[in-house]
């Protein structure tokens, strides 16, 4: 099973998650057993759009490793979880401001630099 956050090059950067053949709960990331009920779990693309389901502003920098502060220091970021069609809640960085942040509001999500990101969806 490929990475959670590898991009297939049908799929651009769309995250990559597992549904369960038996009982079809999705998961992100990719597992190959399904979390519900142990059953065998096949790889899927997860939906590119999905809702602000909560959100906070990380104002301190995360421990290191594996977090790499950049040489001009740490600047706070909005992050939150995304909930997708599919059921799946996505922890991502949120590239908006967070006075525009809105539960509920549509956001794309796809794979970043080693955790998704999501934008204000286009409606």
């Amino acid at each position: 099973m490929e990475g959670p956050l590898s991009a297939a090059k049908e799929t651009g950067s769309r995250l990559r998650g597992s549904r369960c053949a038996d009982c079809a709960v999705a998961t992100y990331p990719a597992d190959p057993a399904c979390p519900r009920c142990g059953g065998p779990a096949e790889p899927v693309v997860l939906s590119a759009v999905g809702t602000l389901w909560t959100w906070t502003v990380q104002r301190y920098a995360p421990k290191s490793p594996p977090y790499i502060p950049p040489a001009a220091g740490f600047t706070p970021f909005t992050v939150g979880y995304v909930e997708l069609p599919e059921g799946v809640r996505v922890l991502a960085v949120l590239d908006i401001r967070p006075e525009k942040a809105e539960i509920g509001m549509p956001l794309t999500i796809a794979a970043g630099d080693g955790v998704p990101r999501a934008v204000r969806a286009a409606v």
